[in-house]
Parts: C-alpha cells; sequence; structure tokens
C-alpha cells in the first residue's frame, strides 16, 4: 500500500479497531464529567454497549474512521447519526487519540461527515458540545456550524447546526443541456482545467471550446448514448455535473461508463459529487446496467470519493494521460457491479 498524504478516511462499524476507539473516548468524557472509571467493564451500559460491539449499537448510523498520513490503523473516528423523528442527522462520538492530534484528522471526519449528509439530502446536520471545550467548538465553527436555541437542557451544552445546500440533482434533456451550454456548464468544465483535472483537456481551455463539448454531448444525449445530470443551485445555474456513456457494442450492452464528474470549485464541500454520482448509479441501474465503469487520474481527490461510493480499483496504467499542465499521468480504473 503506497503512503498516503492526508487522513484516509473509510466506513466501518465493524472495524477492529473501533471498539478502542469508542472506548478510549468514553473513558475520556467520564473522566472529564468527573465521574472516572478505569475500564470499560465499569462505563455506564449505554456507553458500554458501544465500546464493546459498536456495529450493533450504530446499526443504522454511519461511522467513520481516519488514519492519519504514512499511519497503518484508523486513530480516529466519528458518528453521523441517522436522522430520526425529522430530526436532522447528528455528528456524535468524535474522537481522535491524543498521539496523533493536530494532523487534520478530525477535520477531515467533520467534513466527510457533511459530505455523506448532503448526499443523502439532508438540509442541515446537528451536534452538541460542552462550552468549556475550546478547540472541538472553533473546529465546528470552522467548518459552518452555528449556535442554535436548544435541544438538550443540560447546563453548559451548546447546541450547534450547519445548513446545507439545496442544490437539486436532475436529469437534463438535450434541450437544457444545450440551454446550459455556453454558460454554466461551460464554465464548470473550464474551472476543472484550470483546477488541474484531468478531464480530456490542456490549458487554457477556451469557454467556446468547453461549451462545443457540451453541444456534442446533448447531441450524444438526444440519440440515447449519454445521459447528463447537472447539481443546479437556487437560481438554476449549475453548480456540478456528471455523464453516464453507454457502450454500443452489442456484447457491452449491460455497461455503462462514468464520464466527466465536475464539481465548480465554489461548490464543493457540499456532497455534490456524491449525489450527482448516486443519480447516475440509481438511473443505471434502473434502465438495465449491472457494470460501471470509469477511470480517474491516480491520486487525485476523486479517488477517494469512488472508493468511498463502493467502486473498486481495478489497476493503474502508468503515463496515461497528461494533465491539463501537459505532464504525464498515471490514470486508474475502476467499476462497480449494480445491483
Amino acid at each position: 500500500m503506497k503512503p498516503h498524504t492526508a487522513p484516509l478516511i473509510e466506513e466501518n462499524r465493524s472495524h477492529p479497531h473501533l471498539a478502542g476507539l469508542l472506548g478510549a473516548y468514553h473513558l475520556a468524557n467520564q473522566a472529564e464529567k468527573g465521574t472516572p472509571v478505569a475500564t470499560v467493564a465499569e462505563l455506564p451500559a449505554v456507553y458500554r454497549g458501544e465500546a464493546e460491539d459498536p456495529a450493533a449499537a450504530f446499526a443504522a448510523d454511519t461511522v467513520l474512521l481516519a488514519t492519519p498520513p504514512g499511519g497503518q490503523h484508523p486513530a480516529g473516528c466519528v458518528v453521523l447519526k441517522a436522522p430520526r423523528a425529522g430530526r436532522a442527522p447528528e455528528v456524535k462520538r468524535l474522537w481522535v487519540a491524543p498521539g496523533e492530534r493536530r494532523k487534520g484528522l478530525a477535520r477531515a471526519l467533520v467534513a466527510e461527515a457533511l459530505h455523506r449528509a448532503a448526499a443523502l439530502g439532508a438540509p442541515s446536520v446537528r451536534l452538541t458540545v460542552w462550552d468549556r471545550r475550546r478547540e472541538p467548538l472553533a473546529l465546528y465553527r470552522s467548518l459552518g456550524f452555528a449556535t442554535v436555541p436548544s435541544w438538550d437542557p443540560r447546563p453548559g451544552l451548546l447546541c450547534l447546526e450547519k445548513p446545507l445546500a439545496a442544490d437539486r440533482v436532475e436529469r437534463l434533456t438535450p434541450d437544457a443541456v444545450r440551454a446550459h451550454a455556453p454558460d454554466g456548464l461551460a464554465a464548470l468544465l473550464v474551472d476543472a482545467v484550470d483546477d488541474g483535472a484531468s478531464v480530456g483537456f490542456t490549458a487554457p481551455l477556451e469557454a467556446a471550446e468547453a461549451a462545443s463539448w457540451w453541444l456534442r454531448a446533448a447531441g450524444d444525449a438526444e440519440e440515447g448514448v449519454r445521459d447528463v445530470w447537472a447539481a443546479l443551485d437556487a437560481d438554476g445555474r449549475p453548480t456540478g455535473a456528471v455523464t453516464l456513456v453507454r457502450t454500443g457494442t452489442a456484447n457491452g450492452r449491460h455497461r455503462g461508463e462514468i464520464a466527466r464528474l465536475l464539481v465548480h470549485r465554489s461548490a464543493r464541500g457540499r456532497g455534490l459529487g456524491r449525489r450527482l454520482l448516486a443519480a447516475a448509479e440509481v438511473h443505471a441501474a434502473a434502465t438495465g446496467l449491472t457494470l460501471l465503469v470509469l477511470d480517474t487520474q491516480t491520486g487525485s481527490p476523486a479517488e477517494r470519493l469512488y472508493r468511498g461510493a463502493g467502486w473498486t480499483a481495478a489497476g493503474t496504467i502508468p503515463d496515461y494521460a497528461t494533465d491539463p499542465a501537459g505532464a504525464l499521468r498515471a490514470t486508474t480504473l475502476y467499476y462497480k457491479r449494480l445491483g
């Protein structure tokens, strides 16, 4: 396994190291409350159950773990509680081992939890934090959480909430692709190339060339060989897009390719990439496709998105394509079985 330069985030409520992380969290929390205990077995029953069998305790929730750069095992965790009774999903049990702090693990965990909530269409995410815990409170505020009226009356406990973007994801008709091509969709492609994404173009990419590509995509959509989705903000402007290309050969009609997954830099952190990808996957399965493939520049941030969404790396090809600056880069091929 090659070393990673950013925290590695994975979802796994059955990970063998999770019980130890949750146990450490609850022991530290008991000590902070002035009711210290020496072992997990002495914890109150509800907390003991979480540490002893997290897979059962969080069966309906999303459990994320973080491994520090260069590390071999997770050193942090967080739980995104599923929404219940109309309430927003809640961030709970954020913990990073003391020796691994100040390496970005806590921020990466909460950011990923926000991405997951946004991908599910949640309008907001909430959490509670003791007012004496200055560092976590500063982290939450830096991520956009704000104090709201309390839903928990315990003295000193702050209730925070972060609204999530309301961008809607919809499949575009060929005419809608044409309508958005000169401005919003072209701007997405230009922004991606300016940001260094390897999406088939070299820099600088002119808006007219980008618009021309989208007009050809509209023609493909009209012929039934390409589907296009866009994330649209409250004013109807594209903030992200993805396309699904259908294989034309007789022996490959069960297969499709995800191409041009784009999210504008101004709209990142809202979970739009996950939502766009999920929309394409659901449509692919509903229309009879059983296998999806894609390729992406090796080491790009997109790899974490695909792995987190259940895609499998099939292999890496060195010097496959140039990046926008003209340097040859490796490409990793991914696939995902549907159904």
